[in-house]
């Protein structure tokens, strides 16, 4: 067998795992009372073998939107060390992360967002960077959740993005410089960091695409958190010295929770 595609077998079980920039809340609703804080980690997995975790570097945005209002946090942004994980062949030792803590001042949807810096991925000859969203509904007032940040790239939530059942459909719609994106590729796993699946292969990462609209749609099979990643292209970027292609993909997390007791 000749060297290369040898080579390309020995990698190939690591290009089929998706890579996702996982932003998730302590909760994702907050109801009213009290004001309450809501602890975000941040790390870059693939969520749904478990890992193995990549090195974090510090993000380039981290803010929310809360009515209108778009708030800078990245002064909240705190480094951490998180086990490198993965389920099958666990990989020693930890990888850097980053974690933040945010009191909920005011009732609203909260759409907290992250830009990554640009990750080389050597076995795929290119950056990776990835532009992730999560929304948070605090005490009880329920309007901004479908708002745009206005972000290079991002997915708009056409279902309300939290206190959703496992079973329900989430419909969402990808933008690319704030127009629909057709026919673009979408990634769909689940955080499976408790390895407490076992998902392999196709059936780690869900694919679908965007319809002419840019508008998809995914029916929530079990409970847990469920990232979505619409795979995008940005303007190449340059390392030693030659020019790579760079993967800009927008990720959105959102929360399926058991069906109630006595739901058919």
């Amino acid at each position: 067998m000749p060297f290369i595609l040898f080579l390309g077998f020995l990698l190939w079980p690591s290009l089929l795992l998706a890579h996702f920039q996982l932003l998730i809340p302590s909760q994702e609703v907050v109801p009213a009372g009290a004001r309450q804080e809501v602890v975000l980690e941040m790390l870059f997995t693939h969520p749904a073998a478990g890992g193995p975790a990549m090195e974090m570097a510090r993000p380039l945005r981290f803010g929310v939107l809360v009515r209108g209002q778009k708030i800078d946090l990245t002064s909240l942004l705190q480094k951490v060390q998180r086990p490198a994980g993965g389920c099958r062949g666990a990989k020693a030792g930890k990888v850097s992360a980053y974690q933040a803590r945010y009191l909920l001042k005011r009732p609203g949807d909260h759409v907290f967002y992250l830009v990554q810096r640009p990750y080389f991925e050597e076995a795929e000859g290119r950056f990776i960077q990835q532009v992730t969203k999560v929304v948070v509904n605090a005490y009880g007032a329920e309007a901004g959740w479908d708002e745009a940040v206005g972000l290079p790239v991002e997915i708009i939530p056409l279902t309300r993005p939290y206190a959703l059942f496992e079973g329900q459909v989430f419909r969402g719609l990808v933008l690319k410089g704030g127009k629909p994106a057709p026919f673009v590729e979408v990634e769909v796993e689940y955080d499976n960091r408790d390895c407490r699946l076992g998902l392999e292969g196709p059936f780690a990462t869900q694919v679908l695409k965007t319809d002419a609209q840019g508008v998809f749609s995914f029916a929530l099979p079990w409970a847990g958190w469920w990232g979505f990643s619409a795979l995008l292209e940005g303007e190449p970027l340059a390392q030693g010295g030659r020019q790579y292609p760079l993967e800009l993909d927008a990720v959105l997390w959102i929360k399926a929770h058991p069906r109630p007791q006595g739901a058919r």
